[in-house]
């Protein structure tokens, strides 16, 4: 997969260079568009051939498939053999402390350090050719905790975006199959067994299989398609938050593994490097989800118990990455806007990033359309914001990217913390 990624980067470089010398109107790259890179599904996409277009997106259309049915399944067994209420309510309460304690930190660094580039003029730029965004609308942040409860069963079920309905309905069989008394032979627990068993064969085969090749088209085809005239008016906001993701990435989380649970934070950077990785390349912490517990189970030694619990709970509402893009694209769309920026402000801008982030779908892109729910209850809805906000939409691919790695690594540190707690980390093979 390393090879994979950094082949795809090179070659999509490559493209990228092509697409700047020859123009985006000419032969050379109207031809290589067409036959690699295009989106079959877009206007004027209706005669292309779109091979790594078709190739990434099958891929991922492959993950996202057994998305529901393997959190029910995994959620619903973690809770039958979890049969203690009080064990259950023990483990929630230390994974949703862990998530908080987290996010709140990533946001208080990535605020304060975006406050002082906001103060220096670094995002004070003018924006120019592109239109105003449009389709996107805000709604209130707390929408997310209504959602959890869904009103409808089947709705809930047919789509990827409501995984946080999923665990609910999940978590509510499970105490069920519990409060019944009906045990590992219940008909609902065998399903969710035998459907587990089959998910896992299935996602072998897609990611030993295809994987690699998936990864390099997938990358390939993001950096082929991104002109460099995108990116320099937001090259401060980029800049930034890659740094801030890094940092937190391979400083933050070693430092929690080291200090906090007091293991080896170099064995966990060289085990999970797989899951950020794919997570990178996939930009979807749904998709990575399935080779995320795996690893945290198999090579990190977390109870699978606990691993079923916390990876798909995380998966919905652990976006430390997510948060620290959307304060830091808050900012800078700000100064764009010429909005001044206090630091009580900034506290209600965290704030509503923690609680937005936390309703992100589990999906690439969507980090960037939940940010106009910031936008819009900070009041930083002016043209100037919208033009500096459609920039964000148009080059952030790249940065979820990024973003997706540190969500999907954030949820690993946080089952084997709790996992530490409740004496159910594997030591040896977590060190092995």
């Amino acid at each position: 997969m390393l090879v994979a990624m950094v082949s795809g980067i090179v070659v999509g470089l490559g493209f990228m260079a092509i697409r700047e010398n020859a123009g985006t109107d000419s032969a050379l790259w109207s031809a290589l568009n067409s036959l690699l890179f295009q989106n079959i599904s877009a206007t004027g996409g209706e005669s292309a051939l779109g091979l790594f277009y078709i190739g990434g997106q099958l891929f991922i259309r492959a993950l996202q498939l057994v998305i529901v049915p393997m959190v029910f399944s995994s959620v619903v067994m973690a809770i039958c053999e979890i049969n203690e209420a009080r064990t259950l309510g023990r483990i929630a309460g230390k994974t949703i402390g862990w998530f908080m304690m987290t996010t709140t930190i990533a946001l208080a660094l990535a605020g304060t350090i975006a406050l002082v580039c906001f103060n220096m003029g670094m995002f004070h730029v003018e924006v120019e050719g592109l239109a105003t965004a449009s389709g996107t609308t805000g709604s209130n942040p707390l929408l997310v905790i209504l959602n959890i409860i869904p009103s409808n069963v089947g709705a809930t079920f047919s789509v990827n975006n409501s995984v946080l309905a999923v665990v609910f309905i999940a978590v509510v069989v499970g105490l069920g199959i519990n409060t019944l008394n009906l045990g590992k032979e219940c008909t609902i627990y065998r399903l969710c067994d035998e459907t587990s068993k089959i998910i896992v064969v299935f996602l072998n085969f897609v990611v030993k299989k295809f994987g690699p090749v998936a990864i390099f088209m997938l990358l390939s085809n993001t950096f082929a398609t991104y002109g460099i005239d995108y990116l320099k008016p937001a090259a401060m906001y980029v800049v930034l938050t890659v740094a801030l993701l890094l940092g937190y990435l391979f400083i933050g989380y070693p430092l929690y593994v080291a200090l906090v649970i007091k293991q080896n934070p170099i064995i966990f950077i060289k085990k999970i490097f797989k899951v950020v990785v794919f997570g990178f390349s996939t930009s979807s912490s749904a998709a990575t989800l399935p080779l995320n517990q795996d690893t945290t189970t198999k090579e990190l030694g977390v109870d699978p118990q606990i691993a079923s619990f916390v990876l798909p709970l995380g998966m919905t509402i652990n976006m430390d990455g997510t948060a620290i893009m959307q304060v830091v694209a808050t900012l800078f769309v700000a100064g764009c806007g010429g909005y001044d920026v206090t630091a009580f402000q900034l506290v209600i801008i965290m704030v509503l990033a923690l609680i937005a982030s936390m309703g992100t779908p589990a999906a690439p892109g969507a980090g960037a359309v939940i940010l106009f729910t910031i936008l819009s209850g900070m009041g930083f809805t002016g043209d100037q914001a919208l033009i500096a906000y459609s920039l964000i939409l148009a080059i952030n691919r790249p940065v979820e990217m990024l973003v997706t790695s540190l969500n999907v690594t954030g949820d690993s540190v946080t089952s084997i913390a709790v996992a530490k707690s409740e004496g159910k980390l594997d030591a040896d093979l977590y060190n092995k």
